[in-house]
């Protein structure tokens, strides 16, 4: 197997490397003045399988554009697979038609995917299952619950209520809830307008209770902000925890975080998080995570069994 990382997330790329005890493969990334990207392999890739991380990040067009040139550069130097590592898989929250005349964005991205030479996608906390669907290549989509759980479990938070900050992800915050021995609270919200959220109803006794709200990602801060407010309000102990897979931060996040004052911020490293600076700000590790899945896969092993082994 032979491992590259695209421009996107080059410490996460080094992190699964030193897991697996292997060195990042060669590879040349640039752009043009005219702003058109360029790639090239550095090695040979003849009958090799490849793994290719290349997260989405805040610059979601650039990452993708610059990781179906390195599909299909794969694809044309005779590679035996290209196994596509993207722990944020972007415009996953435009997955359907919600509104006429609306695309289906994430749809696109995976028939992109495909027709750019991918063979098998690998990513993390799908903000919709659904996406998986979109797919005709095998998806692995794994997930961050074991990470979380073990960060909180460790904390021995004993009167935790983990809050779902909507109602489409209390499946995700049940499973959370179970794992860590906690109760689970769920927020009803409405989206006046993109990026802004409001608070119309919650479900679940907070009173006196240390509140964990527990989300696929944080963007612009707008509804954790707004959950937290609600059960301050619904006499909660103020020291609320947020935790998400993915920390977007972009827009106002930074403003919206301090300004709600979380105890801790808990995310993951599967975007970039050198330049976010936001107070009580924790970030998780999945690359040993990833290298393990990878190591299953070359060994032909159930990744499934993987998690069942926990």
């Amino acid at each position: 197997m032979l491992l590259f990382a695209g421009s996107s997330h080059p410490a996460l790329a080094n992190s699964i490397a030193k897991e697996l005890s292997t060195e990042l493969g060669e590879i040349t990334l640039k752009q043009f003045s005219c702003g058109e990207r360029y790639v090239k392999y550095e090695e040979s890739l003849r009958g090799k399988d490849v793994y290719i991380l290349q997260t989405s990040t805040r610059e979601p067009d650039k990452d993708l554009m610059e990781l179906f040139l390195l599909c299909q550069a794969a694809t044309l130097s005779f590679a035996n697979t290209v196994h596509v590592i993207m722990p944020h898989f972007p415009y996953a929250r435009q997955d359907r038609v919600a509104l006429p005349r609306e695309p289906i964005s994430s749809k696109l991205v995976a028939h992109l995917l495909e027709e750019a030479g991918a063979d098998h996608v690998m990513t993390l906390d799908l903000h919709s299952s659904q996406i998986q669907g979109f797919f005709s290549i095998p998806v692995d989509a794994l997930t961050a619950l074991e990470i979380f759980a073990k960060y909180f479990i460790e904390k021995n938070i004993d009167d935790a209520v983990v809050v779902s900050p909507d109602a489409g992800g209390a499946k995700r915050a049940k499973k959370f809830a179970d794992l860590i021995g906690a109760d689970l609270a769920i927020i009803h919200k409405s989206r006046p307008q993109h990026q802004q959220a409001e608070v119309i109803e919650l479900v679940g006794d907070v009173k006196d209770r240390t509140c964990i709200i527990f989300d696929d990602m944080i963007d612009t801060g707008g509804t954790p902000l707004a959950a937290k407010n609600a059960l301050v309000a619904h006499g909660a102990n103020p020291d609320v925890y947020v935790a998400a897979t993915h920390g977007i931060f972009s827009g106002k996040a930074e403003e919206n975080m301090t300004k709600a004052g979380f105890k801790e911020v808990v995310v993951t490293d599967s975007m970039p998080m050198d330049s976010i600076n936001i107070s009580g700000l924790k970030v998780l590790g999945v690359a040993p995570m990833l290298a393990e899945v990878i190591y299953h896969i070359e060994k032909g092993e159930s990744v499934t069994e993987m998690y069942n082994k926990k």
